[in-house]
C-alpha cells in the first residue's frame, strides 16, 4: 500500500484579480508532486478547528508541516518585544500545533519544512529569532528572494549522526527563504545541521517516543531541479 502524507495547507484572504479575489485554501505543488513523484499519496489539510486535528491525522501515515507565514511571536516570546506580528496567521499556528500533538500522540512521523520546523520547535518549548535580517552586519542573506527559488545560496553542515548525512553529505549547499530561525531548542529535539553562520538548519528528535525531521531549507523548491532535494522527499515517504 502506499504511504498517505498528510500535508498542512495555507490559507489567503484575496487571491488577486486572477482569482477573483476569493479567499482560498491553497498549497505549493513542489510538496504534492514531490511526495507523487517518489511513490506517495499526498492528503492536503487545509486550515481548520484544532478539535479535527485528532480526524485528519488518523487518516494519513505521516504528516508534512509546510513553509509560510512567520510563526506568531507570542508563542515563544520571552520577555522580547514581538516584530513583524503582521507577517504571522495565529490561526494557523493553533491548528498544525494540534496536529502535531495528535501526529505525536499517534505516533506518525513529522516532516517540517522551514515554518514547519520552527513550528515544531515552538509546541516542544523552543523559541525562535523573531527576525535575522536584524543582525548588524547580517553573515548570510537568509532570505534570498529575488534569486530563483531552485538556487542553492548557502553551505550547511551536518553532523555524523543526521539522518540527512547519506544524502547531503558532510555539508551541502541549500536555497534559503526565511526570517525566523530557531533559538533555543525544544525538548526532545537535537540540533544536527547548521549554516556557517550559526544558524539552525536542521532538526531532529532526540527522542524514541516519535519520529521528527526538519529542515529550515525548501527542498519544494528544488525537488524538480537538484537531486538531492528529491531524495529528501523519497527518504520520508518511504523510509522515514
Amino acid at each position: 500500500m502506499k504511504k498517505m502524507i498528510g500535508i498542512s495547507a495555507n490559507e489567503i484572504i484575496d487571491s488577486g484579480e486572477t482569482l477573483h479575489n476569493l479567499p482560498i485554501s491553497y498549497l505549493p505543488a513542489g510538496y504534492v508532486r514531490a511526495v507523487q513523484e517518489v511513490g506517495g499519496v499526498p492528503v492536503v489539510i487545509p486550515l481548520g478547528k484544532k478539535e479535527d486535528a485528532k480526524t485528519y491525522v488518523s487518516l494519513i501515515d505521516k504528516l508534512i508541516l509546510t513553509g509560510g507565514q512567520n510563526v506568531t511571536p507570542t508563542l515563544y516570546l520571552e520577555g522580547k518585544e514581538p516584530i513583524n506580528e503582521h507577517l504571522s496567521l495565529l490561526e494557523r499556528d493553533v491548528f498544525e500545533m494540534a496536529l502535531i500533538k495528535e501526529a505525536i500522540k499517534q505516533q506518525k512521523p513529522i516532516f517540517g519544512v522551514c515554518r514547519g520546523m520552527q513550528l515544531v520547535n515552538v509546541y516542544l518549548g523552543g523559541t525562535l529569532h523573531q527576525d535575522l535580517s536584524l543582525r548588524n552586519p547580517e553573515p548570510i542573506r537568509h532570505m534570498q528572494a529575488p534569486i530563483e527559488r531552485w538556487v542553492a545560496t548557502h553551505d550547511i553542515y551536518l553532523e555524523s549522526d543526521s539522518l540527512l548525512r547519506p544524502i547531503y553529505g558532510a555539508n551541502a549547499t541549500v536555497n534559503s527563504f526565511h526570517f525566523q530561525s530557531i533559538n533555543k531548542i525544544g525538548n526532545d529535539l537535537k540540533i544536527t545541521a547548521v549554516s556557517e553562520d550559526g544558524v539552525v538548519e536542521s532538526i531532529e528528535s532526540s527522542s524514541d517516543n516519535h519520529k521528527i525531521l526538519g529542515v529550515q531549507w525548501h527542498p519544494d523548491f528544488a525537488y524538480d531541479t537538484l537531486e538531492k532535494e528529491k531524495e529528501v522527499f523519497d527518504f520520508v515517504v518511504n523510509s522515514f
